[in-house]
């Protein structure tokens, strides 16, 4: 299970900024290729991001690439160069039906095949950041057993629209349909949805908190960061409670003792618990148990130096 719940961007070009992120809480380190980073700067961004990608990989975060959208005659390019043994996968952007999807996957299984590496191995994470978008949001999903999450991009999105998301209402109603659309067919997919990027004051955290919490009370089960200053914030949003996480630990084992005793429902400190409720709180308990392993694994790496990262470039 490839748990998200916080994803960082960090603009492919900017050496300080990808270096700061080795040393960060987020379980996706996402090297921009797209919007952060302007035409003339692609190339050196890509060769950066590939030299870079081990010494940031050590401090325990995922690691994936935001690609240039199909339309832009870049993504072969970007994948040529970001497609290593470091990487874990890519983001699409502005994916508007699922043969984007699959040409993509095509692109990274040649790439796995050049490097002797197992099909599969590249991940895809498709940004739906448009009008058709939302309308083949199951489309896109379901396109590629490669797809291990769907993200919702509101900023190109309501840009399609026509509008700014400057004008965006503190309720974001605006945005409601898009959301709603992405996450119930991503979940019909079989895969999580990730939300869109807050895009308010990068001090304003209550306001993130709220956005962040509003996007699980509708099924996310992550959000995507501009911010180291975000990374906290919306992995305690998007982390089961202790208590819980300890109550589920209790249901998962007395179901388990009824059901070795033929059991098929129980009752367990006043409520009924039967399959489904099991289920749930089993996928809960193994939810935190590989966050606790990566927090884990995550306090045992040492720092990452600057120096690592110069080595590394050879």
């Amino acid at each position: 299970m490839m748990v998200l719940r916080s994803l960082l961007f960090v603009p492919g070009h900017i050496m300080r900024m990808i270096h700061k992120a080795a040393t960060l809480p987020a379980d996706a380190i996402i090297f921009d290729l797209e919007d952060a980073v302007p035409l003339p700067d692609k190339e050196t961004a890509r060769v950066l991001v590939r030299d870079t990608m081990a010494a940031v990989k050590s401090g325990g975060a995922y690691i994936f690439v935001r690609i240039n959208a199909l339309t832009t005659n870049l993504t072969a390019e970007d994948i040529k160069y970001v497609a290593t043994k470091d990487l874990d996968g890519v983001l699409l952007s502005k994916a508007e039906q699922g043969p984007d999807v699959c040409q993509v996957a095509g692109l990274l299984e040649a790439r796995e095949k050049v490097l002797g590496l197992a099909t599969g191995t590249f991940k895809i994470i498709p940004l739906v950041e448009t009008a058709k978008g939302v309308i083949n949001a199951y489309e896109i999903a379901a396109a590629s057993v490669r797809t291990v999450a769907v993200g919702f991009g509101a900023g190109d999105y309501y840009r399609d629209l026509g509008r700014s998301v400057a004008s965006l209402s503190p309720e974001q109603t605006e945005l409601l349909y898009a959301r709603s659309q992405t996450v119930v067919a991503s979940r019909a997919a079989g895969v999580p949805a990730l939300d869109t990027v807050f895009f308010g004051r990068l001090t304003d955290k209550e306001g993130l908190a709220r956005e962040a919490q509003h996007a699980l009370q509708l099924g996310y089960k992550g959000k995507m960061t501009i911010h180291p200053d975000q990374v906290d914030v919306v992995n305690r949003i998007f982390s089961p409670p202790p208590e819980e996480a300890e109550f589920a630990r209790k249901v998962v084992a007395a179901f388990e003792e009824a059901q070795s005793q033929g059991l098929g429902a129980i009752s367990f400190e006043g409520k009924m618990i039967d399959v489904m409720n099991y289920r749930q709180a089993k996928d809960l308990v193994d939810f935190v148990d590989i966050i606790s392993e990566r927090e884990k694994k995550r306090g045992q790496t040492p720092y990452v130096s600057v120096f690592k990262f110069f080595e590394a470039m050879g």
